[in-house]
């Protein structure tokens, strides 16, 4: 009788054991709300998103995959100290739960309006990667931003971090061609801010940076940016747009 006390003691104490759902990819979309973005930059951003996952070529590249699904998040970033998940883990299979995540992250409020810590959202997306409950074939942080780094640790170092455990960093750099003067070395770095991407904030396998050059224009470049990610590709070394918005490079830091 006593054994049989201490065996149902020991079930009860037991921590269940849950196996992680399989996805394709793990993706963390990580997005740059500081105050070098206003308003209208920021509804451009969401709504580009939101067409994004509501774009048939991503639908297809997802259902296309050995599993046929993926598991993303919505990350808003601004200072070091101003950083949040908006929309948590979802599982996109098909085009409902596509428009359903892309529904949610448009209908958010803005989050901030610090300074621009790229780090602390690196940091943050791995946070939730290490903590998402999927098992998945690949997982990868998509950056976007209209500027450097300058609140925060080094992103060089959350880079690193990140790419040490094997995790893939790609970028969205938008170019920003109106800046006002106290932003202008923040939003147009020596070299281009697609430059200072590739050498601080991509690495990793096949990481890439793509370029855009118009916030109308950031729906399109959202979509084949999911596409490359989604499908695990090498991207090609440069693709223009037809309407010369976007262009896509690889990163040097793998």
């Amino acid at each position: 009788m006593r054994f049989f006390g201490f065996l149902l003691l020991g079930l009860l104490c037991a921590r269940p054991v849950w196996a992680e759902e399989p996805v394709d990819l793990a993706l963390v979309l990580v997005t740059d709300v500081s105050r070098s973005i206003d308003d209208t930059e920021f509804h451009l951003e969401k709504q580009g998103t939101e067409a994004a996952f509501n774009d048939a070529r991503v639908i297809a590249a997802i259902r296309g995959g050995a599993i046929g699904k993926i598991a993303v998040a919505y990350v808003e970033f601004a200072a070091s100290y101003e950083v949040k998940t908006v929309v948590d883990w979802r599982v996109v299979s098909d085009a409902a739960s596509a428009a359903r995540f892309g529904a949610d992250v448009a209908a958010a409020p803005r989050s901030f309006w610090g300074r621009t810590s790229i780090s602390a959202g690196i940091d943050h997306a791995m946070k939730l990667l290490a903590s998402s409950g999927f098992e998945a074939t690949r997982r990868v942080i998509d950056v976007c931003g209209d500027g450097t780094n300058n609140h925060g640790r080094m992103v060089e170092d959350a880079r690193d971090e990140a790419i040490e455990a094997g995790v893939g960093i790609n970028g969205l750099a938008i170019i920003n061609d109106h800046p006002v003067s106290w932003t202008f070395a923040h939003v147009q770095p020596p070299g281009g801010l697609d430059n200072w991407y590739r050498e601080h904030v991509t690495g990793g396998p096949g990481a890439f940076v793509l370029e855009v050059r118009d916030f109308k224009s950031f729906g399109e470049a959202m979509a084949r940016k999911l596409i490359t990610e989604i499908a695990g590709e090498m991207p090609r070394t440069r693709l223009a747009a037809q309407d010369g918005g976007s262009r896509e490079r690889t990163s040097s830091h793998q």
